[in-house]
């Protein structure tokens, strides 16, 4: 698996230095500067928060903790590195650079964040760098920081992954998959939502700044909180868990939710019906598709499954066309994923920064484009029994569309949500995350 790696790799880092050199060919730069950034501190204390690396310059080089370090791309040169190695007794410094990838780097072992400026000091002419606010001042004035024109050309053509990069999502798929076996398990024995949590972060070898985002894990009516993250003790007779939560691999991120039940029930029905759902989506998910179309069509069918299981009394046309299924399903579809687990460009109509904002009565999508092959993005629907929102829909004339009593009925289960990361390939679509429970079974 790793000469795999090592070969895709090779193409891709080949992929990277066209897909910049252009960039700055287009913009009249001579270098690009991209600084990995470093973590900072609590506010008056002397610990730090958890860290993650620029993503443009995990891209470049599988680093994802890397802090301090630099990656020096031109038009036509060896792309360089910077490697921050500083001499600490505090802290363990970075390890030395070894594998598949320095080799194809001009590689610089900076001892402290001089010699780091002093290895950035040489180039001529026009510079742009990419950089958050941990930037240090003498490395800010350096270049322009973070242009618009080439930071667009760079967002957009990043929705298109390499091979390399498909693959590290097929393998942070597997990771996760892996926790998520390991959570249902905790759930099915009765654990809490933090007993949970650590059982999946064992079972994926990662620990929660490791992981690309915080583990949403919902028992029973927290389901109904979208970006759940309390992780409470208690167990509170656990019936229905919800579950998002994904892993990386080389800094690239794995997205999944999947939701359960206990019982044999009417809950575990809707489950049923929406990870059926969620898969129907997804094979309409293929190249020429606009992914606002694709969502659109989604609330149908979800609204769909709510009169199937009892929750509206009008056809599903006439839900979506009352605003209905902005209480049930209030979330987009999904969005891109990558170097980052909402990976840039997904609102970006054209290389030079266009935006195609989501339509105005579905103002949380964040994937607006039309699928491609290579671009990977999440198929994410769910239904959901939120207070706030079901008190707005009751007292709305739609709300005489609802069945009251049934909502009562699901209302203690919170809601479900299925999750897959999909591949767009040139003929239709590859689960990558189906792909990995299947080869659990």
């Amino acid at each position: 698996m790793n000469d795999r790696i090592a070969e895709l790799y090779l193409t891709h880092h080949a992929s990277l230095h066209a897909r910049h050199a252009e960039a700055l060919t287009t913009t009249e730069y001579d270098w690009l500067i991209v600084y990995s950034g470093k973590s900072h501190p609590v506010f008056l204390d002397d610990s730090f928060c958890p860290f993650r690396a620029n993503p443009h310059f995990k891209t470049w080089v599988p680093l994802p903790d890397h802090q301090g370090g630099a990656i020096v791309v031109g038009r036509s040169d060896t792309p360089r590195l910077v490697y921050l190695q500083p001499e600490d007794y505090w802290h363990s410094p970075p390890a030395d650079p070894e594998g598949y990838w320095p080799a194809q780097f001009d590689l610089r072992i900076a001892r402290s964040e001089q010699q780091v400026r002093d290895a950035l000091s040489d180039l001529p002419g026009r510079i742009a760098l990419i950089a958050d606010h941990t930037v240090p001042a003498d490395i800010a004035s350096l270049g322009e920081l973070n242009p618009p024109a080439l930071i667009n050309l760079l967002h957009f053509a990043r929705a298109t992954k390499t091979e390399y990069e498909v693959e590290c999502m097929r393998r942070a798929n597997a990771i996760a998959v892996q926790g998520h076996r390991a959570a249902e398990k905790a759930f099915r024995s009765g654990a809490s939502e933090f007993e949970i949590h650590m059982d999946y972060c064992r079972a994926c070898g990662q620990d929660p700044d490791q992981l690309p985002y915080g583990n949403i894990v919902a028992l029973n009516g927290h389901g109904a909180v979208l970006h759940y993250c309390e992780y409470q003790h208690d167990h509170d007779s656990p019936q229905a868990f919800l579950i998002d939560a994904g892993a990386a691999f080389n800094g690239y991120a794995a997205d999944i939710t999947r939701t359960y039940c206990t019982a044999d029930n009417f809950f575990a029905a809707l489950i049923d019906s929406l990870d059926r759902t969620q898969q129907t989506i997804c094979e309409r998910a293929k190249p020429g598709v606009d992914y606002v179309d694709l969502h659109l069509e989604a609330n149908t069918l979800l609204a769909a499954v709510l009169i199937e299981h009892g929750v509206l009394g009008c056809s599903a046309e006439t839900a979506v066309e009352l605003g209905i299924m902005a209480t049930f399903f209030p979330h987009g579809l999904g969005h891109y994923i990558g170097a980052q687990v909402h990976d840039v460009g997904g609102h970006q109509a054209t290389p030079e920064g266009t935006q195609r904002p989501p339509p105005d009565d579905h103002p949380f999508l964040r994937l607006t484009r039309t699928l491609q092959p290579g671009t990977v993005c999440t198929i994410e629907p769910g239904l959901y029994f939120i207070d706030m929102l079901l008190q707005q829909l009751r007292a709305s004339d739609a709300g005489k569309q609802v069945a009251w009593d049934r909502v009562a009925d699901f209302r203690p289960f919170g809601g479900a949500r299925v999750e897959d990361d999909i591949h767009i390939t040139a003929t239709g679509h590859e689960n990558l995350t189906r792909a990995q429970f299947a080869a659990l079974q």
